[in-house]
Formats: structure tokens, C-alpha cells, sequence
């Protein structure tokens, strides 16, 4: 084991994840730039582009059960699926499990339009350089993950 390979002191890790956090800062204000002008193409918000992903990647959810998977508060939520139905994107259904707390699903234009954001994202994605391996891309989202553990005791609401 080398000295990189050490676990850092609580003052160098605390000091080398601010260098992260700032890193992500940037990629995320970027990249939702990016997004932004695919809205004047496709029309879709940020915020409905991510309720839209959610329920093309999981099926059905309730308002606060999508809140809580994107720490957002329902009433945020509320107002992206509210847009998204406006647009014929998503609908209510009712649901089995809780009488008022409808099911949020998808539509078919909801689920074409999604398909189409999701593939531009990703032909734009090929395009990170770096050779990146597999490997990194894992250490990369393990990374990530401690350091969102970190703020699993914030509210949303």
C-alpha cells in the first residue's frame, strides 16, 4: 500500500472534497446549461425532464414517493407533474395501495419525448474524454455516494 492508497486525515479529506464539491458545482451548473437549450428543442423544463426520467426508468410513482428518490419537496415536485400533464407527458391513475395518493404514469408521447432527450444526452456524454475505465467510473460514483450520505438527514419538506 502506497501513501495514495491510504485513507486521508479528517483535515486533507475534508479539504480534498471541497475540491470535489467544487468540481461538481461546475459540472452540474454546465451541464444544466446544456439542458436548458435542449428546453428551446424539445420543450421540456429541467424539472419535468427529471420527473419524465424517474418514471421512464422505475414505472408508477406517487408525488412523494418521487420527492423523496430526487430529495426535492412534493411541492416541487407537484408543479413538474402538474406541467407534465398539462403537456399530455404523464397521468394520474389511481392507486391500490393509498386512495389519495394517486400513481403518477407516463405516456406514450411522454415516454417518446423522454427517449429522445435521453439519447441526445447520451450521444453528448460519449463525447467525456480521458479514456476513462470502468473502474474509475466506479470509484468515481462510490465516491459520490459517501459523500451524498453525508446529507441523508436533510428534510426535503
Amino acid at each position: 500500500m502506497n501513501d495514495s492508497d491510504k485513507p486521508l486525515s479528517p483535515d486533507e479529506l475534508g479539504h480534498r472534497v471541497s475540491e470535489v464539491f467544487d468540481l461538481i458545482g461546475a459540472l452540474y451548473r454546465r451541464g444544466l446549461r446544456k439542458l436548458e437549450q435542449g428546453e428551446e428543442v424539445e420543450g421540456v423544463s429541467v424539472g419535468v425532464r427529471s420527473v419524465l426520467a424517474l418514471l421512464h426508468r422505475y414505472g408508477p410513482m406517487t408525488v412523494p414517493q418521487m420527492g423523496r428518490v430526487m430529495t426535492l419537496t412534493r411541492q416541487f415536485v407537484q408543479r413538474m407533474v402538474n406541467d407534465a400533464a398539462a403537456r399530455g407527458w404523464v397521468e394520474a391513475t389511481p392507486n391500490p395501495a393509498h386512495q389519495r395518493s394517486s400513481l403518477i404514469r407516463i405516456t406514450d408521447e411522454g415516454e417518446a419525448v423522454i427517449t429522445g432527450i435521453l439519447e441526445r444526452e447520451h450521444a453528448l456524454n460519449r463525447q467525456v474524454g480521458g479514456d476513462l475505465t470502468d473502474a474509475e467510473l466506479r470509484a468515481c460514483a462510490r465516491v459520490l455516494k459517501e459523500m451524498l450520505k453525508t446529507f441523508d438527514h436533510e428534510g426535503t419538506d
